[in-house]
C-alpha cells in the first residue's frame, strides 16, 4: 500500500497519506460473478464453438482434462471469479486413432489429449464368442462394452469406431497422430464472430500480438458504441487503446503452486472479475485469488506511471498480489467527460442503466405502451424505481426523482426522449488524514 504525508490531495496511487496534525479507514468490497468469455488453444473438445461452462462443471469429457490439470489453468483462473464462461476453442488439428486389424478406432476430437487414449479388446470370461472392449485414458478405463463383432460397437464420449468384421484381441492398442493445429489471426476473428450472439459482461485476449490487441478493441468499440452493448475488453499491455470499455493489464501474478501467469494470462481473472464485480463494488485491493505474489514489481514512482497511463497493476500485498487500483485505459479527459469515466466501478453503473433501461423498454414498453403522456410517465415511473433500487445498494447517490428524470416526446410520433442526472458512487481509494499531537 502506498502512504507518506501530503501537501495537497493529489496522490495518485490508492493509500493512506498521513500528517501528524485527522483520521479514517478504508472500505472493501467482495465481488460476485457474471459472464466472461475467452478464446484459447486447446488439446481437447470442439473446436470453432462457443461452449458454456458453469463454475463447479465437470469438464474432462468436454476439455479433455480435470478442471486441476496444468492445460486447463486459463479456465481454472476465469472460473475463480465468472459464474459462466463461453469458451471457444480456437485450434483444430488431426484426430488421433489406432487400428486392430479390421477396427478403426478414432478420438472424437482432434488434439494431442487423443494421443493419451488406448483400446484393449480381451475375450469375454463368460462367453468365448464376445469381446470386451475397453477404452482408457492416461491408464483409467472410460468405457467398456462387451460386443461380438466390430458392427456392436457405439462411439461413447471419447472416440468412435468404424469398419466390418470380427474383434482382433489385443492387450492395449494406443491411439496416435493427434494434434492441435496451429491458431491464426483469422481463428480470433471467427471467434469474435462467434461470441457476438451472446450476451457476455467481459472477454480477455491471451496473446501480445498487437494486430490482435487492435482487432479485439475495435470489436467492444463497435458494440459499445455503435451497438450499446457495454461489454469490456481486458487486454495486455494495451494503454493506448485510451477507452472506457478497454482494460490494459501490466504484469502479472504467482500463484501459491508457484505457476507464473503473466499479463497475457493474468487477463484472464481480470476479465472474470470485471465480468462478475456488481454496480456497486470495485476491484481495487481485491486480492488475486490463490496468488502468492505479482511476477514483477514496480518502484512507487513506476506505479504511479502506469496509473496516470490508464494501466491495471498488481502489486504485492500480505502475502498475495491485490489490485493497485481498478482503471480502465481512458484518459483523454474533456470537460464533459472527466476522469471518473476511467474508473471501472464508476462505468459499470453507467453501463448497467444502459443496458437496464434498454432491456426495460425493450421487454415491457417497445410497441406495447401509447406514446402519450400516460405511456410515458409510466415508464418514467419504471425508471425511477430502478433507481431508487440502484441508490438503495449505494451505485448511485443524491438522486432526486423529481428533478433528475424527465421522460418527453421525442421528434418523431413513436420516439421517446429522456434527460437523466445520476451521481455514480465510487470506492474510498485515498483518505488524507490530520493527526494533532497533544
Amino acid at each position: 500500500m502506498a502512504g507518506g504525508t501530503w501537501t495537497t490531495q493529489n496522490k495518485v496511487r490508492p493509500g493512506v497519506y498521513i500528517n501528524f496534525a485527522g483520521e479514517g479507514k478504508p472500505a472493501g468490497a467482495v465481488g460476485e460473478r457474471g459472464i466472461v468469455t475467452l478464446g484459447l488453444p486447446l488439446s481437447w473438445g470442439e473446436p470453432r464453438k462457443v461452449t458454456a461452462i458453469a463454475a463447479g462443471d465437470n469438464v474432462r469429457e468436454l476439455l479433455g482434462y480435470d478442471i486441476t490439470a496444468p492445460q486447463l489453468v486459463l479456465v481454472k483462473e476465469a472460473l475463480k471469479r465468472a459464474k459462466t464462461l463461453l469458451l471457444y476453442r480456437l485450434n483444430d488439428g488431426v484426430k488421433a486413432s489406432a487400428t486392430v486389424t479390421a477396427l478403426t478406432v478414432k478420438a472424437k476430437y482432434s488434439g494431442l489429449r487423443g494421443n493419451d487414449l488406448t483400446v484393449i479388446i480381451q475375450p469375454n470370461i463368460d462367453n468365448n464368442t464376445k469381446f470386451d472392449v475397453r477404452t482408457l485414458l492416461a491408464g483409467q478405463t472410460i468405457d467398456s462394452q462387451t460386443v461380438a463383432d466390430i458392427a456392436g460397437l457405439k462411439a461413447n464420449a471419447w472416440v468412435t469406431f468404424s469398419g466390418t468384421g470380427a474383434l482382433t484381441a489385443t492387450a492395449g492398442t494406443p491411439l496416435t497422430g493427434g494434434t492441435d493445429g496451429a491458431v491464426t489471426n483469422q481463428d480470433h476473428t471467427d471467434y469474435l464472430g462467434a461470441v457476438e450472439v451472446y450476451n457476455f459482461h467481459a472477454l480477455a485476449l491471451v496473446s501480445a500480438d498487437a494486430a490482435l490487441k487492435s482487432v479485439y478493441a475495435a470489436f467492444v468499440k463497435r458494440l459499445r458504441d455503435a451497438e450499446g452493448r457495454k461489454v469490456k475488453a481486458v487486454l495486455e499491455n494495451y494503454p493506448a487503446a485510451d477507452h472506457e470499455g478497454i482494460i490494459s493489464v501490466k504484469n502479472g501474478v504467482v500463484l501459491t503452486d508457484g505457476t507464473v501467469l503473466n499479463a497475457q494470462k493474468a487477463t484472464v481473472w481480470v476479465a472474470a472479475a470485471t465480468a462478475g464485480a456488481l454496480m456497486n463494488q470495485s476491484l481495487t485491493y481485491q486480492a488475486y485469488d490463490d496468488a502468492a505474489d505479482v511476477d514483477t514489481r514496480y518502484t512507487n514512482a513506476q506505479i504511479e506511471a502506469a496509473l496516470l497511463g490508464g494501466e491495471f497493476v498488481f502489486v504485492p500485498g500480505s502475502g498475495t498480489a491485490i489490485v493497485e487500483q481498478d482503471i480502465n485505459t481512458f484518459r483523454s479527459y474533456t470537460p464533459t467527460k472527466g476522469r471518473v469515466f476511467s474508473k471501472n466501478r464508476v462505468m459499470r453503473v453507467l453501463d448497467g442503466i444502459a443496458d437496464d433501461f434498454k432491456r426495460i423498454f425493450e421487454s415491457y414498453y417497445i410497441g406495447k405502451v401509447d406514446n402519450h403522456a400516460d405511456g410515458r410517465n409510466l415508464f418514467r415511473k419504471e425508471c425511477i424505481a430502478y433507481l431508487d433500487t440502484l441508490q438503495s445498494i449505494g451505485a448511485i447517490q443524491q438522486f432526486d426523482a423529481k428533478t433528475d428524470i424527465t421522460v418527453l416526446p421525442g421528434e418523431d410520433a413513436d420516439s421517446v426522449y429522456v434527460e437523466l442526472n445520476v451521481q455514480p458512487v465510487d470506492s474510498i481509494e485515498k483518505i488524507y488524514m490530520k493527526v494533532t499531537v497533544k
